[in-house]
């Protein structure tokens, strides 16, 4: 029973982190915040940051002390899998964020400029370009495959679901905001790229037709700025969808 318990405590503990990463970057609460704190807004991001990570740090240190045996192991001729795994997510990560500035993900540029903007890119225009030809969200998909990277205890597993369903709730909720703050030009990005596993692009080239990219693929100028689409729900600012090229 004090087992079962233990397990509970992990789950409720990551249920309880991933709604509160997700509420506190929601619309209704940075618009709530922006209003209260005025030109203090501009140190939202860099708090929400150092929050999420000094309430993640005691959850892993929690979680890792439930030592058990694992109930699954990469043995023999799957035990390459993590390490393709380990490798495949953590090139998703570098290849997805090269749209993305540093500064503005820790949220250093927004006290440096002073402002609020609230998107994570330096750029103007909506352009799909990369990786995002072939995946919407590289870094939801990254993040999968590094937690399940690893030998499987009966806690790893509850967690890893966790957090896989968290990342694709918030792909999902993610989407809804961007289709509201882009119009049809995401809608069209939609229907001809893959959210996670890129099945459209690898059925364009096993069939050899050129995979549809569709007027999102072309400047478009005529969108307000992206605000808080581009601010993620989820995963410390994941929403690496679309690029702002420079003018």
């Amino acid at each position: 029973m004090g087992i079962n318990m233990t397990y509970l405590y992990a789950v409720l503990g990551w249920v309880v982190w991933c709604t509160l990463h997700s509420a506190l970057i929601s619309i209704p609460v940075t618009e709530y915040m922006e209003r209260k704190l005025g030109d203090g807004f501009r140190f939202y991001r860099l708090f929400y940051n150092i929050f999420s990570l000094a309430t993640l740090i005691p959850l892993l240190f929690y979680t890792a002390s439930m030592r058990q045996e694992p109930v699954f192991r990469w043995e023999g001729p799957l035990g390459i899998i993590p390490y393709i795994l380990l490798a495949t997510g953590i090139g998703l990560f570098i290849i997805g964020g090269r749209n993305y500035s540093l500064f503005q993900l820790l949220g250093i540029a927004q006290i440096k400029r002073g402002g609020t903007n609230r998107s994570l890119s330096e750029y103007g225009k909506f352009v799909v370009s990369g990786i995002h030809r072939m995946i919407r969200h590289p870094w939801y998909l990254g993040g999968m495959m590094i937690v399940w990277a690893r030998d499987l205890s009966l806690s790893t597993i509850l967690t890893n679901l966790v957090i896989s369903s968290y990342l694709v709730i918030g792909a999902i909720l993610e989407e809804r905001k961007l289709v509201g703050e882009i119009g049809e030009p995401y809608r069209e990005y939609q229907r001809n790229v893959s959210m996670l596993f890129p099945y459209k692009w690898l059925k364009a080239k096993c069939t050899g037709k050129p995979q549809d990219q569709g007027s999102f693929n072309k400047e478009t100028t005529n969108h307000r700025p992206l605000s808080n689409a581009i601010l993620p729900d989820v995963t410390s600012g994941l929403v690496p969808v679309c690029r702002r090229e420079r003018r």
